[in-house]
């Protein structure tokens, strides 16, 4: 068992940023992400994946519906040799009077949608960890903000995706920003070596 882990953005962290994906052959995993979670994972670390997937509450996708998504990502990183241990998303829509949250079973507020800490506290319990041994990295202001409300060791901005141009938590600093997640898990494996 691990005793430190990394949560993962989705969507601009292991693959393409391609706006909702209600598809699994829309899934494209960004080069080098796969290589990285496999280093990740032979360094020690426990892998799981955080994302928001307001899909759900448009009704583009169901929760089995994601379901496959997930089970492609999984397929395209095991192509790679990389394994994730947990998937965890947030299915719901906070904008209860916006039209697009069309599934009123998931039109609400809620604790797990980033930038609330809630889906990392989750996980982090489901892995039988503190949540402060894991880092956070993403490639949103939401993503950070998240890491820094759940407690996290760390957190890392990647420049894929949005690259931190979101504009969602403009005050949220990273504790460190990184060309790609290749990049981001150099970063966390030297400073776990030195910790």
């Amino acid at each position: 068992m691990s005793d430190w882990g990394v949560f993962l953005d989705r969507d601009g962290t292991i693959n393409e940023e391609v706006g909702l994906i209600d598809d699994p052959a829309k899934l494209r995993i960004i080069s080098g992400s796969a290589a990285a979670i496999k280093r990740l994972k032979a360094a020690g670390a426990a892998i799981v994946v955080a994302t928001n997937q307001p899909v759900v509450a448009r009704g583009l996708l169901d929760e089995e519906g994601l379901g496959r998504v997930h089970a492609r990502l999984r397929e395209l990183l095991a192509e790679e040799d990389a394994v994730v241990d947990d998937i965890r998303f947030c299915p719901h829509h906070p904008e209860t009077h916006h039209a697009e949250a069309n599934d009123p079973r998931y039109r609400r507020e809620c604790d797990c949608r980033k930038p609330k800490p809630g889906m990392l506290l989750d996980g982090a319990a489901a892995m039988g960890m503190p949540v402060g041994a894991f880092y956070f990295v993403g490639d949103s202001t939401r993503d950070i903000a998240a890491g820094i409300a759940a407690g996290c060791r760390g957190t890392v901005l990647l420049e894929t995706g949005f690259g931190g141009k979101d504009g969602n938590c403009p005050d949220a600093k990273p504790d460190a920003v990184a060309a790609d997640l290749s990049a981001a898990a150099d970063w966390i494996i030297a400073r776990q070596a030195s910790a």
